[in-house]
């Protein structure tokens, strides 16, 4: 019995004892105010208001807070939000913490001191939440408000001086519910989704949207302002409404697409990644071609003032500002005469076309086709656009002028000029005829070159060119030896990224660093086998034979200046050009030249066709062909220089290479 009453006793002064440390712990201090401020303003660059409000003594009702402080923050684009705490003065429950604020906004960085004011609740520090926690100056009456100054975006001027793509008038096409027919309405839906192509169910949930009132102005598609068959069309529906409106719009269209490319809205992933670079959210940004090249110089920053306003909708006070800054504009070298004409050529085409300023690089045009609209990414891409784009066999979307090819036939003056600048053969000396089949031995088993070519003069240099010799580069290629003629096609670019104006390329002669076999080097002569070529730098390879045997680099910022810059200074010899841009001259000039139908009365002329096979495999008996034809004005010192590369593929069901050699016939007396 005594045992059993000292356990009772025991047993009570242990609850005692647990009694007087839970009210001990649970009445000291567990928080301090700084952190609880720090943690706070944390919470705000998450945008967890909910959290937020947990930390107050909850004197507003959570939504009034929650949509106040959501409003105001987002409002005004916050982040990378810092304190620095001052000062902490404690005073019975009560505590005061003065700090200091960092902020990043719309309209630049926002610095301030503020005073908070917390109160302990069960041993935890809570915020005494007013307005002015957000602003010192903003009480719980005024608002805050964001102004911002729409800046343009540079525009974009061809050597001419005509405007490629600039910020202009565009139509904005919207409907105005109460004023449609409430009997046809869904007649009158259909029709505007026939019209604008597209869907139905788009423009129900643009009217359901919960801001959409009887008399608002619903926006459905922007259109071109030049769209006037359209519009007058759309304005026989009622309820239709056109408004103006400033948008990216690009003259050429379809023509200079893959050149130019697009602006559109900023991507949450590229406006985190650029965050400290003064974009947000509503800013627009180049998404391909020239517009993503240039964007730093093209980008217009959007000025912005945050402000309080009284109740009249007054300012009491500017928070920040931040001036508005245009873009730069930029004169290119482009010729939009030449970008329109191999558009309309090509445009029925999987094709790439670029043409150059031989003696100064300037590049001139670069066409893909099929291509798509810019004007269609910009004004707003409808669903039934791009799922037409992207299942587009043809590959609109694909830039054609930034790929490699197999060249075929035209690869033959690169590989005559490395000849004759590693002295591997003289232009003159005779191969020896071979008919139309050839192979160097029996080590070559049944492996054989052919060739279309048959004549009755030398087989030299000149007259490989003129009748496409494929035996004769053939020849060519084993003189020249795989180990020269790799090192000599590395030095001019061959097997390595190349810089260009619109972006990397390369052009390969293998999937090595040298010719796997004998055969693949006797073939690469001729531009088969595993050889490569972009069409910007078969143009710069070109252009050797106007410039004595250096290459130019291409450039596309006008700048008027006299100064050439090379890719390869004597990449091949002076003569070794001469000669090749001679025998290039009769390949056009003379009646069995393989371009001689693109001779012109007025004006002399150089080229070369290519036509090159392209099979999936050695028992591929069909296969495909892709068809070059590379041409410029032969006249090195007159004023006008032009050359040209077109590539086209799947030609073999239209003439192969002559097929290209007809589409640029007549460009040449056309330009001036």
């Amino acid at each position: 019995m005594e045992k059993k009453k000292v356990i009772i006793i025991i047993a009570v002064i242990a609850v005692l004892v647990l009694s007087i440390i839970s009210i001990i712990f649970f009445n000291r201090d567990t928080s301090k105010p700084e952190d609880v401020i720090k943690q706070y303003m944390a919470y705000i660059t998450e945008k967890n208001y909910d959290a937020m409000y947990e930390l107050t003594t909850k004197e507003t009702l959570q939504e009034e807070y929650r949509t106040r402080n959501k409003n105001i923050y987002e409002g005004i684009e916050v982040s990378k939000l810092d304190i620095n705490i001052a000062k902490t003065t404690k005073k019975g429950k009560e505590a005061e913490v003065v700090y200091s604020t960092s902020m990043s906004t719309i309209a630049g960085e926002v610095n301030f001191s503020n005073t908070a004011n917390l109160v302990k609740e069960n041993g935890i520090y809570k915020i005494k939440w007013s307005s002015n926690i957000i602003f010192p100056s903003l009480n719980n009456e005024y608002k805050v408000r964001v102004e911002t100054l729409s800046a343009k975006r540079g525009t974009i001027y061809d050597k001419n001086g005509k405007i490629l793509a600039a910020d202009q008038t565009a139509s904005q096409v919207g409907l105005v519910p109460g004023r449609m027919d409430t009997i046809s309405k869904e007649a009158d839906i259909k029709n505007i989704a026939k019209l604008l192509d597209i869907s139905e169910d788009t423009i129900k949930g643009s009217l359901s949207a919960s801001y959409v009132k009887d008399d608002t102005f619903v926006p459905i598609k922007t259109v071109l302002k030049s769209e006037t068959q359209l519009k007058e069309k759309l304005l026989q529906i009622r309820g239709i409404k056109i408004v103006d409106v400033e948008e990216r719009v690009y003259n050429l269209g379809e023509a200079s697409s893959h050149l130019l490319g697009y602006v559109q809205g900023i991507s949450a992933e590229e406006l985190n990644e650029k965050q400290n670079e003064g974009y947000n959210k509503n800013s627009k940004i180049g998404k391909s071609g020239i517009e993503k090249i240039y964007e730093d110089k093209l980008r217009a920053i959007d000025g912005a003032e945050i402000y309080i306003a009284n109740e009249n909708n007054i300012k009491v006070k500017s928070i920040a500002k931040k001036d508005l800054k245009n873009g730069e504009n930029i004169k290119l070298t482009i010729d939009s005469d030449i970008e329109q004409k191999l558009y309309e050529r090509f445009k029925d085409d999987k094709s790439a076309s670029v043409a150059i300023n031989p003696k100064t690089g300037e590049l001139l045009a670069a066409v893909s086709t099929p291509t798509f609209n810019s004007n269609d990414f910009s004004l707003g891409m409808t669903t039934n656009k791009w799922n037409k784009l992207s299942e587009d066999e043809n590959k609109p979307l694909y830039n054609r002028f930034l790929a490699s090819y197999a060249p075929g036939s035209s690869f033959k003056p690169i590989t005559g000029a490395v000849g004759l600048t590693t002295r591997s053969f003289t232009a003159e000396e005779d191969f020896g005829k071979s008919g139309t089949k050839w192979q160097k031995d029996s080590s070559w088993k049944d492996f054989y070159v052919t060739t279309l070519a048959t004549y009755s003069g030398k087989a030299n240099l000149q007259n490989a060119l003129i009748y496409s010799d494929n035996i004769y580069f053939a020849k060519a290629a084993l003189k020249i030896g795989k180990d020269n003629f790799a090192k000599s096609l590395t030095n001019i670019g061959f097997n390595t990224n190349i810089k260009t104006p619109l972006g990397e390329v390369k052009s390969s002669y293998s999937n090595t660093d040298t010719f796997a076999t004998e055969t693949d080097l006797a073939n690469s002569g001729y531009g088969q086998a595993e050889v490569l070529v972009n069409p910007i730098h078969m143009a710069m390879l070109y252009s050797a034979f106007l410039n004595e045997g250096s290459m130019v680099d291409t450039y596309l910022e006008y700048t008027g200046s006299s100064e050439v810059k090379y890719f390869k200074e004597e990449a091949f010899t002076k003569e070794a050009a001469n000669e090749i841009k001679e025998a290039l001259i009769q390949v056009v000039e003379n009646p069995k030249g393989t371009a001689h139908s693109a001779k012109l009365n007025d004006m002399v002329i150089a080229g070369k066709t290519g036509t090159a096979e392209i099979k999936t495999s050695k028992n591929d008996k069909e296969g495909t062909e892709i068809g070059w034809y590379n041409t410029f004005i032969a006249d090195e010192k007159g004023g006008r220089q032009l050359l040209i590369v077109s590539m086209v593929e799947d030609v073999k069901e239209k003439g192969g290479s002559h097929y290209v050699v007809e589409k640029l016939k007549d460009i040449f007396n056309q330009w001036d």
